[in-house]
């Protein structure tokens, strides 16, 4: 670390900060799904568990933009680590005492935890790369974002393992000790005022976007929506309840499907073009959208046979990563460098709404009419999204 520049260093101590809290958040949920599943919970109530999570996340990019610019990633990324931590601690209480409210409340801390630690780690990179490089921005982005995703499905892996292993409560107790460690690391060791802006914004800034953040925060909205109806409930459910698979093998595959969705986002650079130095723009966006919509749409044409579901999951994975990472990259971009929190914060909000849609709509309509019409909503609301794509800058920002 002591050979590393002073901008390295708080990259790597973001980037440690954001995997450590991505490992407990995607435990979290899959020990939250499985565990109240197995005590007779049905689809819609395990997606009313992750209500408060989705709500509160769209309110916290919201604000959580405008309080970085005010007080500093540093001290956002410090309060979600310690709000992810006593989000923990509220689920340690006895079984009995775990009301659908209770847990609810917990996972709305955790939601809030969740998007101030994203917003302040994706908003950082902004500071620490200049304006003039922009191949370099889209790979850093791409790190980032596709490391976080790897981690969150060893999460996934990690929470169907601890249940099984040391059961609910112990699985919590020992997140949020571990998590705890890195808390304090954190307060000691981030840079002071990173990220502040010079000049304060008003509140009624957090609405005053470009048509390029509307358009894109349109369009991320849509592209969450359509992975979360029928990937965040209904697809856990519909393996263990219709294929009979048991935990462990569905937090394994869960899990081995979002590490893979991380490496590609990793490597999305190199798959769209900038390894010979070619930039995305809105061409970009809405070609890479195409194809992913069609890949719901056939998998609902032979949903009972076991390999046609996991082969379209993984050709999902793949084309979802690309277009998640030319997302991630965009709004990095463009977004102002003197309020970049704000921008990004406005943009995540938007992520956050399609993941609440999403979560809710894939318990409600899997009870009412099964993962098939998950699957066609997925392939509309795609469709809505490359639309919203063709609305962003036709040439690259060099």
């Amino acid at each position: 670390m002591t050979a590393l520049s002073a901008e390295a260093r708080q990259y790597v101590l973001i980037t440690g900060n954001y995997w450590a809290f991505t490992l407990t958040d995607g435990a979290l949920r899959m020990l939250v799904i499985l565990h109240f599943h197995s005590l007779g919970y049905n689809p819609l109530e395990i997606a009313l568990l992750f209500l408060f999570y989705e709500v509160f996340g769209v309110i916290t990019n919201l604000v959580g933009g405008w309080l970085g610019a005010h007080f500093g990633l540093n001290r956002t990324m410090n309060i979600g680590l310690g709000l992810q931590v006593f989000a923990l601690s509220m689920l340690l209480l006895p079984a009995d005492m775990l009301t659908v409210f209770w847990v609810m409340a917990a996972q709305a801390l955790s939601g809030v935890a969740k998007d101030l630690n994203k917003m302040s780690a994706k908003s950082a990179i902004k500071l620490l790369v200049p304006d003039s490089a922009q191949g370099s921005l889209y790979k850093w982005v791409a790190v980032l974002t596709g490391s976080k995703n790897t981690l969150k499905g060893v999460g996934f892996f990690l929470g169907g393992a601890l249940l099984t292993l040391l059961g609910f409560r112990v699985a919590v107790f020992v997140m949020a000790s571990a998590l705890l460690l890195v808390w304090i690391f954190s307060m000691f060791l981030l840079k002071k005022d990173f990220g502040r802006a010079e000049q304060k914004p008003k509140f009624i800034e957090m609405f005053s976007k470009s048509s390029a953040i509307n358009y894109l925060s349109a369009a991320r909205l849509f592209l969450f929506c359509a992975r979360d109806v029928w990937f965040v409930v209904a697809l856990p459910v519909y393996l263990n309840a219709e294929l009979a698979w048991d935990y462990w093998s569905v937090s394994s595959f869960m899990a081995l499907w979002v590490i893979g969705y991380g490496v590609v986002q990793s490597i999305a650079p190199y798959i769209t073009g900038s390894k010979s130095g070619k930039l995305p723009d809105a061409t970009t966006a809405f070609v890479w959208a195409i194809p992913l919509a069609l890949v719901p749409l056939a998998i609902t044409m032979d949903l009972k046979t076991e390999w046609v579901l996991i082969g379209g999951l993984v050709v999902f994975g793949i084309l979802f990563a690309i277009n998640s990472s030319l997302h991630s990259y965009f709004i990095v971009s463009y977004a102002r460098e003197d309020a970049v929190s704000l921008d990004v914060g406005f943009y995540y909000m938007a992520n956050a709404m399609g993941r609440l849609v999403g979560t809710v709509l894939s318990g409600w309509v899997y009870l009412a009419a099964g993962l098939e019409a998950c699957l066609w909503l997925s392939t509309f609301f795609i469709a809505i999204a490359a639309l919203a794509s063709t609305g962003l800058p036709k040439r690259p920002v060099e």
